[in-house]
């Protein structure tokens, strides 16, 4: 007997908000003060308890995340090829092309996904001035390996660490690595300000221009020293964050305790594949993503897609199409670009569960119930 669908959906994801009544506080602070951008005082407070939480020397607001990622490759004057990942959202290689800088696809690890460091070597040429590789899933890529790489041929290392809030190796922040990182806060990540993102750096010279570039190049009231874009963080957003950075160590440890009940659940499933936890590595646990095995469960992964959306349970095919695949990028390919084995087999493969720190126990075992029928 087939069960019935759920009145109740479960999305993929559903943000993590302050209490309504901390927040009006803070609003009425704003209404009293009446700055509401610019670098009010929330903005500063926000960036000072940001950089502190996160373990980081520099740390520069944004609207969002993509305009952050642009403006880190503007404040490198990245040219030229960039060397990324074809497995990610496509804002990573979008802000490439709104930069006018040509993507080159090097193909990912199998088992966290990361980019490949042989891969990138082997995909540099006299163009290439950067590396802009993404910890997919908050899982850290292979940050001394390709540090090495990006030093052997003078190319800068840019992070898109959109999913990577909090992440840390051996308790150091995994965005202290690189020449700069790039955070997304948006409503989606473990750690939200509805919208928002920025850019860590490491030299208080590279923060000056980060800082110059999202707010129009302006050094003073008629200095400009560059065509800067408008990216800043508004008041109502930093106020948003300084709230979720008091509740934000909770969030994380019930965001883990759900993807141990998924692993305990899933476990044995023929076919069900899941990533585990690092040695050495504090996680944030922000998407709990799977791998069928379509040979091996007997079913596709758009198969159980689909049946668990006739249940009002929402997954989503994270990443899927492969950027590189996109009409837009895809006549960029060359011959050796075009071979992505294993980026190929994990976007066909790959299902991200729900997953939030407020998901119950027994919606869970719901989810799970439904793959393991099949």
């Amino acid at each position: 007997m087939e069960s019935k669908k759920r009145k109740k959906p479960i999305y993929v994801t559903r943000p993590a908000m302050p209490p309504l009544e901390e927040f009006t506080e803070y609003l009425k602070k704003i209404w009293e003060n009446r700055t509401i951008t610019n670098n009010g005082p929330f903005h500063q407070q926000f960036e000072k308890e940001l950089a502190e939480y996160l373990g980081v020397k520099y740390i520069s607001l944004f609207a969002n995340g993509t305009l952050a990622l642009m403006t880190a490759l503007q404040t490198l004057r990245i040219t030229g090829e960039v060397i990324t990942t074809p497995f990610s959202f496509v804002a990573t290689t979008h802000a490439l092309w709104w930069n006018n800088i040509k993507p080159v696809f090097a193909d990912i690890e199998p088992d966290y996904f990361g980019l490949d460091p042989e891969k990138v070597e082997s995909a540099i040429t006299a163009q290439t001035t950067a590396i802009l590789p993404v910890h997919i899933y908050g899982y850290p890529c292979q940050v001394d390996r390709l540090q090495e790489i990006a030093d052997t041929h003078n190319l800068k290392l840019i992070y898109d660490a959109a999913h990577a809030f909090g992440v840390k190796i051996k308790e150091n922040s995994i965005l202290n690595y690189g020449d700069l990182s790039v955070l997304s806060f948006h409503a989606t990540k473990a750690f939200n300000t509805i919208e928002g993102g920025a850019i860590v750096c490491h030299d208080k010279k590279i923060k000056n221009r980060i800082d110059f570039l999202k707010n129009f190049g302006f050094v003073d009231e008629t200095i400009i020293i560059e065509p800067g874009i408008n990216a800043k963080m508004n008041e109502v957003q930093a106020a948003y964050g300084l709230l979720q950075l008091k509740y934000i160590d909770e969030y994380i440890t019930k965001r883990k305790a759900v993807a141990e009940i998924y692993r305990e659940k899933l476990y044995g499933i023929k076919g069900i594949h899941y990533l585990n936890d690092l040695d050495g590595v504090h996680h944030n646990y922000p998407y709990f993503p799977i791998l069928i095995d379509a040979r091996e469960y007997g079913k596709t992964r758009d198969y159980v897609y689909e049946e668990l959306k006739k249940h009002n349970i929402f997954s989503r095919r994270y990443f899927y199409p492969l950027i590189s695949q996109l009409p837009m990028y895809k006549k960029l390919l060359s011959a050796a670009t075009k071979n992505l084995p294993i980026a190929e087999r994990v976007a066909k493969e790959v299902l991200c569960l729900p997953l939030y720190h407020d998901l119950s126990k027994k919606e869970v075992t719901e989810i799970c119930g439904h793959i393991q029928k099949h």
